[in-house]
């Protein structure tokens, strides 16, 4: 099983095998982790990402991540269309399509933003509850999984969801 470590700060800089972007279908990185993404690491990810979609919801596709320190981008939309509110059903799909992806690259470690937890609407206790249950069942090459929570609520639900085993 991946230890899981919950961080506060900047998922564009981990130096990590892969972040996770929370996408749309579209793959358009317009807006929320998309945007922070595409702007630190360069449009060549949306361009590589835009190449390969449309992706559904419940899949999920990686791209290089350009001049991120991270090796990979992984994107797995959250949301069919950008801007979009969705449920705990869609944060679900989302962690374990990224993490069947992280595994199928045999990566060691990965690091996850809040996924639904931005522009999706989603309450972040009950996100950061479906998501480490997600990677608390998934068995496979991760080592490491980092929640990486840009501010202190997140922060604070993802250690809450980590301690309620």
């Amino acid at each position: 099983m991946s230890k899981i470590k919950v961080i506060k700060g900047d998922i564009t800089s981990m130096e990590v095998d892969a972040i996770v972007n929370p996408a749309n279908s579209l793959m358009l990185m317009g807006g929320g982790v998309a945007l922070a993404i595409k702007l630190k690491g360069g449009e060549i990810i949306e361009k590589e990402a835009m190449e390969k979609a449309p992706v559904p919801v419940g899949e999920a596709i990686f791209t290089k991540a350009g001049k991120l320190k991270a090796k990979y981008v992984i994107h797995s939309p959250t949301m069919e269309k950008p801007a979009q509110k969705i449920s705990l059903k869609e944060v679900e799909k989302a962690t374990i399509a990224a993490l069947k992806v992280a595994n199928s690259l045999k990566l060691k470690s990965l690091a996850f933003p809040g996924m639904g937890t931005g522009v999706g609407g989603v309450d972040k206790d009950e996100a950061a509850k479906v998501m480490v249950d997600c990677i608390k069942k998934y068995k496979g090459s991760l080592e490491e999984v980092i929640l990486v929570a840009y501010d202190s609520q997140l922060y604070e639900a993802f250690q809450r969801a980590l301690e309620e085993e």
